[in-house]
């Protein structure tokens, strides 16, 4: 008997009838031989209804009682689920974060998983029961208070169950049947692909692809469980994220030189102003932020004017730090020593990811090309061994990603990618 570990977002359970097909889908699961551990996301928008509601009352909730009320929405999931569930004849038991055994530290609104103990639904589980959990929370080492994980925590929650619990596979269910070569909803001719590595699934989620959050894949490939990709609205085929190609019949599934193409139009861009070009500068500027908690993406000093001696550094972050990165760095501008600070929150990233780059000479030179023919000015520019990342306007992406799409003969012939819930997750 094999134990499989699914993941369900906020699309797949949005309402009464959606519930009941993901509970026909758990069934089916359990009718093949398998164990089976769901974890469920809030309802359809209900996070972000409550994150509403909440600043309605508070302009800064605190950070404990946000993590109370937010955890609720996934809770009304897997009870729902586990109704669904014993209407079909089967018997499930639902289990919040903490009693899943979801360990995290105490940041509030954004923890990370220190371990998980899933001993109440190993329990279940061998007991014959359908285990379903609420993702997205834990429960603090330290203070015993509930946390929540950030955005795509059910998904990490997901694959550190599995990986708790020696899953199989962990599956994801969202509203798309896979990953795709850039964003359906901005690439009509996507491709779906079969399978991909972990390491250029982590380039795309840190690029900007919402199917699968950064943590989720990071934690997938430190305990190497398989990811199954797939839709909840359909029977199709999805995408295997793994360390080793999967076999599909009687054919192995190749690596393509390049996998796909990301973007992101969720950042900001802070320029440094008047930095005196000595040792130590950047140190201090970059000890402030991080002082902050605040996570910095590409960085571009410029080279310093010979007559001042002083230069410009340049680097991206999340909008929503962007007040926060600010304050700080204004707060400790006398320590710095620069000029001014620059903020600008109309950018966009795009990014091209693949295994093949490194053995492939000219994809710097086509990808360059692509965005020039497309009239797309360039402001930072960031690379890898398998990820060429640029920040652009904000306004041009749309027309960036589908011209650097059809450069690499990434197209497919017909318009496959489905969006099934609308939201991409």
């Amino acid at each position: 008997m094999g134990l499989v570990v699914q993941k369900y977002g906020g699309s797949s359970v949005a309402d009464a009838e959606g519930i009941k097909r993901v509970a026909k889908r758990i069934v089916e699961a359990k009718k093949n031989g398998n164990q089976v551990v769901a974890v469920v996301s809030a309802m359809g928008d209900t996070t972000d209804e409550l994150i509403d509601l909440a600043e309605q009352v508070s302009p800064i909730p605190a950070g404990r009682e946000l993590d109370m009320l937010l955890t609720a929405g996934e809770r009304i999931s897997m009870a729902l689920l586990a109704m669904a569930i014993k209407n079909l004849g089967h018997e499930a038991q639902s289990f919040t974060g903490s009693q899943a055994g979801v360990i995290t530290d105490s940041v509030h609104n954004k923890a990370r998983i220190i371990d998980v103990t899933p001993g109440r639904i190993r329990t279940s589980v061998d007991k014959g029961n359908i285990a379903i959990v609420a993702g997205f929370q834990g429960v603090s080492q330290d203070t015993k208070d509930i946390t929540t994980l950030g955005r795509g925590g059910s998904d990490t929650t997901a694959v550190a169950l599995a990986a708790a619990l020696d899953a199989d596979v962990c599956e994801i269910y969202t509203d798309v049947d896979g990953v795709f070569t850039a964003d359906p909803r901005v690439v009509k001719k996507a491709r779906k692909i079969d399978w991909i590595s972990f390491e250029d699934m982590l380039e795309l989620a840190s690029s900007g692809s919402k199917v699968l959050l950064h943590r989720c894949v990071e934690y997938a490939r430190r305990y190497n469980i398989p990811i199954h990709v797939r839709s909840s609205f359909s029977g199709l085929q999805g995408t295997w994220v793994s360390s080793e190609p999967i076999e599909q019949g009687d054919k192995q599934v190749e690596q393509a030189i390049i996998s796909g193409v990301a973007h992101d139009t969720s950042e900001a861009k802070i320029t440094v102003v008047g930095v005196p070009d000595k040792p130590g500068e950047a140190a201090s500027i970059f000890r402030t932020i991080a002082d902050a908690e605040i996570n910095i993406d590409m960085v571009v000093q410029n080279v310093s004017a010979a007559s001042t001696g002083l230069t410009d550094i340049s680097f991206t972050l999340p909008k929503a730090e962007g007040r926060k990165a600010i304050d700080a760095l204004e707060k400790n501008k006398p320590g710095i020593g620069f000029d001014s600070l620059r903020y600008d929150d109309q950018i966009g990233k795009i990014s091209l990811v693949g295994a093949g780059m490194k053995t492939n000479p000219g994809v710097t030179a086509d990808f360059f090309t692509a965005l020039s023919d497309a009239g797309v000015n360039i402001e930072l520019i960031s690379t890898s061994e398998i990820r060429i990342s640029v920040v652009t306007r904000k306004d041009d992406v749309p027309e960036a990603v589908r011209a650097v799409h059809t450069a690499f003969g990434l197209d497919s012939d017909s318009d496959e990618a489905v969006v099934y819930g609308g939201t991409g997750r």
